[in-house]
């Protein structure tokens, strides 16, 4: 019987450590499901969805120190399973940019939960508007909205929130969902 387990990973940033790191779970015969990974700073971060039979799991879960220390990684190893089949629901893009300023990420996800709407994947960056210099600020959200809830007001209350911190907001329906 197939498992899940839910491995992050976060150290110091150096060449090959995604190669060090898919070795491993290679070699322990786990098959890598679903995966994110980002310098931050000088950290380099990665989450990893794995599957694989019982022994390869236990196998992994009891070597952590071990593997720890030969990565040179601190490692969270969590079993889980498959995501349940939510309720009916309609996935959106959003995409948001603007003027960097406090309070945006909190503002947007505060909103969000407020409408029971799950965020399934989101990624922050910030970077310097080309010709003035100014910083800028993007959201890209992956969301899961109640499919009884009115999308129109939900695009128009979201908007109303990015419009009060001076950023434009894109919604856009996943197709292929």
């Amino acid at each position: 019987m197939t498992q899940s387990l839910a491995i992050t990973a976060i150290g110091a940033d150096r060449p090959g450590i995604v190669n060090e790191l898919t070795e491993i779970l290679l070699n322990a015969k786990l098959n890598i499901q679903d995966s994110r990974m980002s310098i931050l700073g000088g950290e380099f971060a990665i989450i990893l969805l794995v599957k694989g039979d019982a022994a390869s799991i236990g196998d992994i879960t009891s070597n952590k120190d071990k593997l720890e220390q030969s990565l040179n990684l601190s490692l969270l190893i969590k079993p889980t399973s498959d995501t349940n089949a939510r309720d009916a629901h309609i996935r959106y893009h959003i995409e948001v940019e603007g003027m960097d300023n406090p309070g945006i990420v909190h503002t947007l996800t505060r909103y969000l939960s407020q409408q029971q709407i799950n965020i399934v994947n989101m990624q922050t960056d910030s970077s310097h508007a080309a010709h003035t210099g100014s910083p800028m600020f993007n959201v890209y959200m992956l969301v899961d909205i109640p499919a009884d809830k009115n999308i129109e007001q939900i695009k128009e209350e979201f908007s109303r929130q990015c419009d009060a911190l001076n950023m434009d907001v894109d919604f856009t329906a996943e197709i292929n969902h």
